[in-house]
């Protein structure tokens, strides 16, 4: 391993994200707050790692990050086995998350879709329903590409084309929205202690 290369590499997603990316995270946050604000919820999807990105995400929003506050609404789409087997058993895996975004989203809810490679054919095919569906659709990714074009808003990693690098920007923005959304929510409600 060179660990040089692996630090250079990993300094550069993090000033990525912490720099080129913030307006868009912002934006990200106060969207996804609006939406919680208004009665809506939101769904996450991803593969892989991305499914334990999505779940993270799910159980940070619904429990809490940093602060002790009500709970808020949101699902990942990756963790109900009998759903994704029955749904990739009867039709095909490319559409596990796309019925439950039929099912589950309304318009005015929010669609946080991860994928490393941004072409996985089960989380554009989500994107592209969400949008059908008055969803908003939040990409998160590598450098641009289907993902990017089905997506409301791209926040993507293209400071390294390496899968392990990517991912931890992932967990980056990730966390990086849980602290905005609970800003955001918290500051209006004087009953959320740190």
């Amino acid at each position: 391993m060179n660990w040089d290369q692996l630090a250079a590499d990993t300094l550069a997603v993090v000033h990525e994200v912490l720099s080129v990316r913030r307006s868009a995270i912002e934006q990200a946050a106060q969207r996804m707050a609006a939406c919680i604000r208004q009665g809506g919820k939101v769904l996450v999807c991803g593969n892989g790692g991305s499914a334990a990105d999505a779940q993270h995400l799910a159980a940070e929003i619904v429990n809490r990050f940093l602060r002790n506050r009500p709970a808020w609404p949101a699902i990942a789409l990756t963790t109900d086995t009998s759903v994704l087997t029955s749904i990739g058993n009867d039709t095909s895996f490319d559409r596990v998350f796309e019925r439950q975004v039929e099912a589950l989203g309304r318009p005015g809810d929010i669609l946080i879709a991860i994928s490393t490679s941004g072409t996985s054919p089960n989380i554009v095919r989500a994107a592209d329903r969400a949008r059908e569906l008055g969803l908003w659709v939040l990409g998160i990714g590598g450098a641009p590409t289907a993902l990017a074009t089905r997506s409301d808003l791209f926040l993507g990693i293209s400071a390294s084309p390496s899968t392990p690098r990517i991912q931890e920007g992932h967990q980056l923005i990730i966390h990086a929205l849980c602290e905005l959304l609970e800003e955001l929510l918290c500051s209006e409600s004087s009953g959320a202690n740190r």
